[in-house]
């Protein structure tokens, strides 16, 4: 048996798993990340002749191949989500974006540095690197297809998905962030920086990626119901490939013009959706785009295992252990009750919020991209170590507990009376949903 004869075995089953398993672990304490990512560390521990795996030797190929796989997400998030962008239907989002996500990192970079000791610039990676929640391993608590009714999701999914799409791009600046303070602090302390990271890194990139999403959607929104050419008019051929297309065109055309590629993918699907918001040609996209990130999904949490197997923790201490496990049962937890505090969501479904901060793929990325552009005077393969811990105990704990939670949440929504002052999946008045606590 040669090593090529064993991935393909090797992709196969994934694949095949990856097509039954949505089905089998449905509602039950068990998610397909679980699977996956237990299937590497019990696969890579046998006598096999399989493939190295290094996030830190194989850094470029971590890097895409994760960016990858977040982008293709990104575009299936925003093609679910039926509800128009606004400022109060969306107003769940706005609030985890602009007051949780900032919380999340300040006191994680503060936990880091007193906790494992580590330099300004690092202690701010890592927080910057954890702070997004994560669009791919979300798959239990996002939306589910496009349909015609503009406010059929829950609160818990809406705020859930449309914060993994947006906080994707906006933890770049952050990242940015901390390498701009990792070079300063190369050259002695300056605080120079500051202002040119704000105006470019903060302002420019951002608005270009809302821009360029923006047009490249409508664009394509247009092209795909609108045009007067039957040959052009692509929803009438429900080809779901071209959801790859639109995810490319967006992503690439966005980072040659300055902007945040991860913004425009999300941006681009949102526009697509307003083009004609409930044509079927949504689902086609939709589904074709979660079969590859499904497919993605396993590959990668399959490897992660594999890493892990092959002693990625290794280096981890236990103020690392304990630094990931505050943010996921502590940090997060507080910024997202903060966060939504006076909004439209009850107690309950606030507490489902605020807990399923899931961090996954795009951690990897962020972290695999830093360390391209810059020394953070912490070894590598602690970051590595202290990010896939934190990774792994996420996977666990949000893939075991996040079926049934949800399937309250679900069977508490269905019998309870509906009230007119409701809004968008919040409480009834009075009502104190004790049953949808997790």
């Amino acid at each position: 048996m040669t090593l090529s004869d064993a991935v393909y075995a090797w992709l196969g089953a994934g694949a095949l798993l990856a097509a039954v398993l949505p089905r089998v672990v449905a509602g039950r304490p068990l998610s397909l990340p679980v699977v996956f990512l237990t299937s590497g560390v019990l696969v890579y521990v046998l006598p096999l002749p399989l493939p190295e795996v290094d996030p830190v030797e194989q850094r470029l190929v971590t890097e895409h191949v994760t960016e990858i796989c977040v982008i293709t997400a990104l575009m299936g998030a925003g093609l679910a989500l039926n509800r128009p962008v606004g400022r109060r239907s969306w107003s769940s989002a706005w609030r985890l974006l602009g007051v949780t996500m900032p919380v999340t990192v300040v006191l994680t970079a503060l936990v880091a540095c007193w906790l494992l000791g580590w330099p300004p610039a690092a202690a701010l990676l890592l927080a910057a690197v954890l702070a997004p929640t994560d669009p791919v391993l979300a798959s239990e608590v996002r939306v589910g297809e496009p349909t015609e009714d503009m406010h059929d999701e829950d609160e818990v999914r809406f705020a859930l998905t449309s914060e993994a799409g947006l906080n994707d791009g906006l933890a770049f600046p952050l990242v940015y962030a901390a390498i701009a303070l990792a070079a300063a602090a190369g050259h002695g302390w300056s605080t120079e920086w500051i202002g040119a990271w704000a105006a470019e890194d903060v302002v420019f990139k951002c608005v270009v990626g809302v821009v360029s999403g923006l047009l490249v959607g409508k664009v394509l929104g247009w092209m795909f119901f609108r045009t007067r050419s039957s040959t052009l008019r692509l929803a009438e051929y429900r080809e779901g490939f071209v959801a790859l297309a639109a995810t490319f065109l967006a992503y690439g055309v966005t980072e040659l013009v300055g902007g945040y590629g991860f913004l425009a993918v999300f941006t681009t699907a949102c526009a697509v959706r307003a083009a004609e918001r409930a044509h079927g040609f949504h689902n086609v996209l939709h589904d074709f785009v979660e079969q590859i990130e499904r497919l993605l999904t396993a590959t990668l949490l399959f490897l992660l295992g594999a890493f892990i197997a092959l002693g990625g923790l290794a280096p981890l201490t236990w103020q690392g252990a304990l630094t990931g496990m505050l943010l996921l049962l502590v940090i997060r937890p507080l910024a997202g009750w903060v966060g939504l505090l006076g909004g439209s969501l009850g107690s309950g479904e606030r507490r489902v919020v605020a807990s399923f901060g899931i961090r996954g793929i795009g951690s990897l990325y962020y972290l695999a991209y830093a360390l391209g552009q810059q020394d953070f005077l912490v070894p590598q393969r602690e970051l590595w170590a202290v990010v896939t811990f934190t990774v792994l105990v996420s996977v666990v704990l949000h893939g075991v507990t996040a079926g049934p939670v949800v399937l309250r949440l679900d069977r508490w929504r269905t019998a309870r009376p509906s009230d007119p002052g409701e809004k968008h999946g919040g409480e009834p008045r009075g009502a104190t949903a004790s049953d949808a606590r997790p």
